[in-house]
C-alpha cells in the first residue's frame, strides 16, 4: 500500500468511526468517504460529525453533498483561472511570429 493509500484509508477509518459513534451504520461512512474522494474532504466531514453531532442520516448526507459541491466550485474556479491566464498570455504574446 502506498503512503497516499494509507493516508486515505486512515482518514476513511476515522470517518467510519465517527459515523458509528453517532449510531449510524458503517456503510454510511464508507459511502461518504467514497463520495468525498480526498483525505482532506474526509477529515473535514469527520470534524463536522464530531462537532455538530447530526441526529439523522439525512443531515449527514446533506453535509457530505455540501462539501462535494464546494469542492466542485473550487475546481471550476481553478480551471477558469488557468484558462484566463492562458488567454491573457495569448493576448500579450499573440499566436506566433508576425512578419
Amino acid at each position: 500500500m502506498t503512503p497516499e493509500q494509507q493516508n486515505w484509508a486512515s482518514c476513511r477509518d476515522l470517518l467510519v468511526e465517527a459515523i458509528e459513534e453517532l449510531g449510524f451504520p458503517k456503510e454510511l461512512g464508507e459511502i461518504c468517504a467514497k463520495n468525498l474522494g480526498s483525505p482532506k474532504a474526509i477529515l473535514r466531514m469527520t470534524s463536522y460529525l464530531r462537532q455538530a453531532q447530526p441526529k439523522t442520516m439525512e443531515m449527514v448526507a446533506d453535509e457530505m453533498l455540501s462539501i462535494c459541491s464546494e469542492i466542485e466550485v473550487w475546481r471550476r474556479k481553478k480551471a477558469s483561472e488557468e484558462a484566463n491566464a492562458k488567454y491573457n498570455e495569448l493576448l500579450y504574446y499573440g499566436l506566433g511570429e508576425e512578419e
